[in-house]
């Protein structure tokens, strides 16, 4: 009978892979429901409170009854939009050139299933992150990957994206920073990789999620921004990092009108709109820009000497090689130097392997590097405390160095 089913399936669903962190984060649940003091690795999220001023807006929208569809509500939040992008990116839209829905995962489906069909071809840059390649797949593209290196501070070359372009390349995905390694993308790294797209006049997808999320004073430049790219990109944000707001799920796309006025077909006939009262919240934070930079500033200072100390920490362990990221709050070391060695009683033979060994060897919980196309590496989140952290490594260096 169960044959049966699994038959009636649509080839999409069908050909969706399974997530390679699967058992290992089912372990690790079964571990902590069992008592068990597992440190946890693998949180893409702040680990700090939504700040109270979106907070109150939300509960006082929720008290006045704003609980309905959003037309009103909605027009206010795009035109917010709007005006950041004008003031802090250089980019300006008009009303209809702006979609807000549930989160930014939810901005990157409607874009794929708008611009994609059979048959096209979108570049991926690896390490990517793992929703990409399967939001390619649903909306019936296949994905193109380019094997970015430690060498390269994992950024793709100019002449890398060049020699991928084909005439079925629909569109190049960009994530600066990035999700899983914290790199960045400089203002004329972005210029010479435009140049490419330009020429093959191919569209990007630039998600900016982490934009706020930088240090060392680097600076941020929007791919749209750059000259002749204005048309051809879709930019994508939202609040859910840079306001810690993941269980709002606002997120937003911006690009030419008929892409933006297609996607927003589709999410018509899925969601409708995103949750009345966490628009409130998501204008809130845009409109009191003092308040909200406060807090944006107390997440990134800890954030710093959190990244500062695991990378020193990783980097003290035999056998491990850790770049500092530049964004975002992901370390995404090299550990295939332990590939071929036996580890609390575990063959390591790649990334899902070690992070088994480092949970059942020293109960600390890591994402396998496969999960984002490069097996010699595991990520780690360092959204967690420095408290935490110290902890976390002290055990896996225990581990590993024995």
């Amino acid at each position: 009978m169960t044959q049966q089913l699994v038959q009636r399936l649509a080839q999409r669903a069908l050909a969706i892979q399974p997530s390679a962190t699967l058992a290992i984060t089912a372990r690790a649940k079964q571990l902590q429901a069992e008592g068990v003091d597992v440190i946890a690795f693998g949180a893409g999220e702040p680990d700090f409170p939504t700040p109270p001023h979106i907070v109150a807006a939300a509960v006082k929208a929720v008290q006045n009854n704003d609980t309905y569809y959003t037309a009103q509500r909605g027009e206010e939040l795009k035109r917010l939009i709007r005006e950041k992008l004008q003031r802090e990116n250089g980019l300006t839209y008009g009303p209809k050139e702006v979609l807000v829905s549930c989160g930014a995962k939810h901005s990157l489906h409607n874009i794929f299933q708008a611009l994609c069909e059979d048959g096209d071809e979108v570049i991926l840059v690896a390490p990517y992150w793992l929703s990409y390649i399967e939001m390619v797949r649903l909306a019936g593209a296949e994905p193109v990957v380019i094997q970015a290196s430690a060498a390269n501070e994992f950024r793709v070359s100019p002449d890398e994206l060049a020699a991928h372009v084909t005439p079925r390349t629909k569109a190049f995905v960009l994530n600066s920073p990035s999700n899983s390694t914290g790199s960045l993308y400089s203002p004329a790294q972005m210029a010479a990789l435009a140049a490419v797209l330009v020429k093959h006049d191919v569209m990007c997808i630039s998600d900016e999620i982490y934009e706020k999320i930088i240090y060392d004073g680097r600076p941020f430049k929007s791919m749209a921004a750059i000259d002749g790219m204005r048309e051809l990109t879709v930019t994508i944000n939202g609040h859910s990092k840079a306001y810690s707001m993941t269980g709002w799920r606002i997120g937003y796309a911006a690009g030419p009108e008929p892409i933006i006025a297609k996607a927003a077909g589709i999410q018509s006939h899925t969601t409708s709109n995103p949750t009345s009262f966490a628009q409130a919240g998501a204008a809130e934070a845009l409109s009191n820009r003092e308040a909200s930079a406060a807090a944006i500033a107390v997440m990134n200072e800890a954030f710093v000497k959190r990244r500062d100390f695991i990378v020193e920490a990783l980097n003290a362990i035999d056998g491990v090689q850790c770049l500092k990221p530049q964004g975002a709050f992901y370390v995404f070391p090299d550990v295939s130097g332990f590939y071929g060695r036996t580890l609390a009683g575990i063959e390591l033979t790649d990334s899902v392997s070690f992070a088994k060994a480092c949970l059942e060897g020293a109960r600390v919980a890591l994402v396998p590097g496969r999960a984002f196309g490069a097996d010699n590496h595991v990520r780690l989140s360092y959204a967690t405390s420095l408290e935490t952290i110290k902890d976390g490594l002290r055990r896996l260096a225990k581990l590993l160095e024995s």
